[in-house]
């Protein structure tokens, strides 16, 4: 795992707890904004392992189904759950309030611990956190 790969890594462990707070506080269209965000960093964790970095969430999504799922590396399932998150994201942070039901939210939360769980057998172990002095 390169160094970039770990603070993917770390970013995306960070964005589930913060969709699992979110959540818990009634926020589902927040939530499953950051369970987007988890599967989004996981992805980009690989494609770093590639040397592949992107700077539209279009050309991650595609060059992730290209390269991992298109060629059975991940399960093609991963590569729809990305698309789907994509699109409850959207509906949460664009179409108002209440527009994520709670059932949503936990499926996309659900979706993203298993992309953190495919890096940590895949990529590895989410690195621990260093405390941050500011």
């Amino acid at each position: 795992m390169t160094p970039g790969q770990g603070n993917l890594l770390l970013q995306a462990q960070e964005s589930l707890v913060a969709a699992n707070l979110l959540a818990q506080g009634g926020h589902h269209g927040f939530a499953a904004s950051r369970a987007y965000y988890t599967m989004f960093y996981v992805a980009e964790a690989f494609l770093m392992g590639k040397d592949l970095s992107f700077s539209k969430h279009s050309a991650v999504h595609a060059a992730f189904g290209e390269h991992f799922a298109k060629t059975g590396l991940v399960p093609r399932e991963f590569h729809r759950y990305l698309i789907r998150a994509m699109e409850v994201r959207h509906a949460g942070d664009y179409q108002g309030p209440r527009t994520v039901s709670a059932e949503e939210a936990a499926e996309q939360i659900a979706r993203a611990e298993k992309f953190i769980e495919l890096a940590a057998r895949m990529i590895g172990p989410v690195p621990e956190a260093e405390p941050k002095n500011f």
